[in-house]
């Protein structure tokens, strides 16, 4: 293994220099043990250039200016100190690896990670760029020609994971330092972080387009995939449009739902807060203008202006790849030239190919049809001293690409599928200008405005943040023929006013903004974790970290049993479904277990038993009629008895149902609306269920369904909520925390106050309880001394102060208790009958 400099607790660094090396002054040492703010970059290339000497074989190394990596430094602080970490391009021997490492972290602050030859194959030009980057571009690979899954390309795609995991976990300082992860070649990198270090500060940015939950489910391996990025603290994604879709998958596949809250999307994630943000990107403004500024960007102009004097030039600058669309704009560029003759001769469109990052038939492919296309509207439409297409295969230079920038009078981005994009960004920028451009245009710096028009494909991440740019199908070539008429037409006024409005959103949303923004809501993303308390769950890349509140614990039968043996009143409120029944079963009758548990509950005479549920009372009567002792409150309360033989007791107020002839047609136009809905119609509410219907559309549905009622129901004396899977409407003042009150306040009548209080649920409707609870407590209606319980199902936010796992885990919770030696009854103790029933 390569020998990096180590790290303290603190976030110096102290390097292992060899014996030869000078050692370093007390000063020096001084400032580098000096606490240092640092963030991590994490990319698959290090911003770096590599030359190798061909006579010494000895490498020297440059920055890479033009490398995003690079550029998102000048976005932070002064006082952060920036690390990178990610591969380098050549491949390094062996034998030079140590002595490369030591150079580049002296020198760059970066620590590159040798994969072998083998493992960065399978991982890059296998996993990465022929299986997951098309599919990512919503390209299925449908046929055995196709870019099949294949397990060991996975298997090496998590081993380069690791691999870049131990580098950094090298260097890290794990209480100070943040790191942020860039694209989909690491998406599994955070949960090796996050298994090491359960606290560490995480973000990962997505530069490609993220697939619809019908394209990503098709991975063998999604759900480690989705869970690794839910190891994150921020996630961030071009558009809202590719956060929809990670946010579905969370829905569809994790049972995730999300919040917008002030402005900011959040997902828990056991306990954890994930944060997702939509940032567009931006280009480096200060980089790019000095190349505008340069001598040979100037020369290079005023060249091309002699070349093309008398003609528009239309532009494409592109990567060659399948999903770039070169074809189609080469055919509707044949295409403007057949219904606009006129045009022939006077417009050529230039196009620049940046050479394929990876290597595969498919690229050969888009290579000969683009030919192919060219060559045959050159063929059909030039002549002596025109080429209609003139096609200009790379590599050229930014400074080369900035003069054909600043003389093209239209710029074409007619992707099929694009992360971002930020050629149009360019393209503008070179149209803003600068004095040594304008001398070489002969323009006029002063009085003549700028203008610049583009033509973006709507599947391009970056369209949406040029509203005055032309936006088109590219698969309609006759749409983007007339764009490109348009662009060529429209008038100098109109075409300034589009570029003076994208030049302004350019140049304040440059890659500072983007690094100074992302940095800002990590930290905020960060803050909530160091207030919980943590620990890590699962296996494998199911790995997760569970955190919770300083005050909520789990809750077992020795921390209850002691109470529960020293106590003589006791007060036990169940929820039913999802508390003793789990929510996926389809026979909702109680089992044999639970009704022997609630028998040998209901036995010890100091116990008062109640099943507190939403249900009817029919079919809870009936379900529970073995259980002679218990009580039960149906509906939320609305009906309540003591013991099985007593009789069903309202709760004391008037009602009046005629609201149930305005709700029920509403939501029978719902159900009808909605595949897998249904109603429940009890005898106090109506409630409408959309568990079985399609997720998304059920809760969106269910949003719709909210607001109708509460608008047609205005007046009424009911209440409209939304619970899980559920809209309900229900009398006003009834809901479980009412029912606690009562049931205190009738044992306190009896001189019997609880001094054991044991509260167990699992929804929304259960925190009425909950909170009803903690408020008794602070009065205190409950005495000083009493023992008080409240428990959710499951680790989430809970006005609860513990929790159980499942179902199954409060069976045994309260099978526990029964099991408990029992205290002997006192004289007096607190029991109910039909008789004590009649009149309460």
């Amino acid at each position: 293994m390569s020998c990096i400099p180590r790290v303290m607790t603190t976030s110096g660094v102290i390097s292992d220099f060899k014996s030869h090396q000078s050692p370093i002054s007390e000063s020096e040492d001084a400032i580098r043990l000096a606490p240092l703010e640092r963030r991590i970059i994490v990319a698959n290339h290090l911003p770096l250039q590599a030359l190798q000497d061909k006579q010494t074989g000895k490498w020297s190394f440059q920055w890479d200016r033009d490398c995003l990596a690079f550029q998102l430094k000048d976005g932070l602080r002064p006082d952060v100190e920036v690390v990178y970490v990610g591969s380098l391009k050549p491949d390094i021997d062996l034998a030079d690896q140590e002595e490369v490492s030591h150079l580049l972290f002296e020198k760059f602050r970066c620590i590159p990670t040798f994969l072998p030859p083998d493992m960065q194959n399978k991982f890059y030009h296998g996993f990465c760029k022929h299986y997951l980057w098309p599919l990512f571009h919503y390209m299925l690979p449908m046929s055995s020609q196709g870019a099949q899954f294949s397990r060991p390309q996975w298997q090496a795609y998590v081993s380069a994971n690791k691999v870049f995991a131990d580098k950094i976990m090298e260097v890290i300082n794990p209480e100070e330092d943040y790191v942020w992860i860039h694209d989909y070649h690491l998406m599994v990198l955070p949960t090796f972080l996050r298994k090491k270090f359960h606290r560490i500060k995480i973000g990962f940015s997505l530069h490609s387009p993220f697939p619809s939950s019908e394209i990503y489910r098709t991975i063998p391996v999604r759900d480690k995939i989705l869970k690794a990025l839910l190891n994150c603290d921020l996630i961030g994604f071009y558009t809202f449009d590719y956060a929809r879709h990670f946010l579905s998958c969370c829905s569809r596949m994790l049972g995730l739902d999300y919040e917008s809250k002030r402005g900011y999307i959040k997902l828990d994630y056991h306990g954890r807060t994930v944060s997702v943000k939509i940032l567009p990107g931006g280009i480096h403004m200060s980089q790019f203008q000095s190349d505008l500024s340069m001598e040979s960007t100037a020369k290079r102009v005023k060249e091309l202006k002699e070349q093309y004097e008398g003609k528009i030039i239309i532009l494409g600058v592109d990567d060659l790849d399948i999903f770039k669309g070169i074809s189609l704009k080469f055919s509707a560029m044949g295409k403007l030239l057949e219904v606009q003759p006129e045009l022939r001769g006077k417009v050529a469109l230039v196009q620049i190919t940046n050479p394929a990052r990876s290597s595969g038939e498919d690229v050969q492919e888009v290579q000969n049809e683009t030919d192919l296309v060219a060559n045959e509207i050159n063929r059909k439409y030039g002549k002596p001293g025109y080429e209609p297409i003139v096609y200009i295969k790379g590599p050229v230079t930014m400074q080369e690409k900035a003069a054909y920038y600043s003389t093209a009078e239209c710029i074409v981005v007619n992707a099929f599928r694009d992360g971002m994009n930020d050629v149009p960004y360019k393209y503008t920028v070179c149209r803003q200008g600068s004095p040594a451009l304008d001398k070489a245009l002969g323009i006029d710096e002063s009085s003549t405005p700028r203008k610049s028009m583009i033509i973006v494909s709507e599947f391009v991440g970056c369209s949406w943040s040029l509203s005055g740019a032309i936006r088109v199908n590219p698969w309609n070539i006759d749409s983007v023929a007339d764009a490109m008429n348009s662009a060529i037409t429209m008038s100098d006024l109109e075409k300034h006013l589009r570029h003076d409005k994208h030049y302004k959103y350019i140049s304040s949303h440059d890659i500072e903004y983007c690094a100074r923004s992302f940095d800002r809501d990590l930290e905020r993303a960060c803050r909530e974790l160091y207030q919980k308390t943590c620990w890590g769950m699962g296996f494998g890349l199911g790995f997760r970290v569970v955190a919770l509140g300083p005050n909520f614990r789990k809750l077992s039968v020795d921390h209850i049993a002691s109470a529960y043996r020293n106590t003589n009143n006791r007060l036990i409120l169940l929820d039913y479904d999802g508390t003793l029944l789990p929510k996926a079963s389809v026979d909702k009758r109680p089992s044999s277990e639970v009704i022997s548990m609630l028998n040998s509950l209901c036995r010890d005479p100091e116990n008062v038993v109640f099943i507190v549920s939403g249900r009817g009372k029919d079919s809870l009567g009936e379900w529970f009629s073995p259980c002679e002792r218990l009580g039960i409150a149906a509906e939320h309360g609305f009906f309540k008895r003591w013991t099985g033989d007593s009789s069903w007791e309202t709760c004391g107020l008037t009602m009046h149902f005629e609201w149930k002839k305005i709700a029920e047609p509403v939501m029978e136009h719902y159900v009808e609306a909605t595949d897998g809905s249904f109603i429940e119609a009890k005898e106090s509410a109506l409630v409408w269920h959309h568990q079985n219907a399609d997720p998304h559309f059920g809760s969106f549905q269910a949003k719709e369904l909210l607001d109708h009622l509460e608008s047609v129901l205005t007046n009424k004396p009911v209440v409209v909520k939304r619970g899980q899977h559920i809209v309900e409407v229900k009398p006003q003042g009834v809901n479980k925390g009412t029912v606690v009150e009562n049931l205190i306040s009738t044992m306190r009548s009896r001189g019997k106050s609880p001094d054991f209080l044991l509260c167990i649920g699992d929804d929304l409707s259960d925190e009425d309880m909950f909170e009803t609870i903690a408020r008794l407590v602070s009065k205190p209606s409950l005495s000083s001394t009493a023992e008080v319980f409240t428990c959710t199902i499951g680790q989430k936010p809970s006005m609860a102060k513990y929790y159980l796992d499942g179902t199954s885990k409060v069976i045994k919770l309260l099978q526990g208790l029964t099991a408990a030696p029992p205290s002997q009854p006192k004289h007096g103790c607190f029991q109910f009958s039909s008789e004590d029933t009649s009149s309460t």
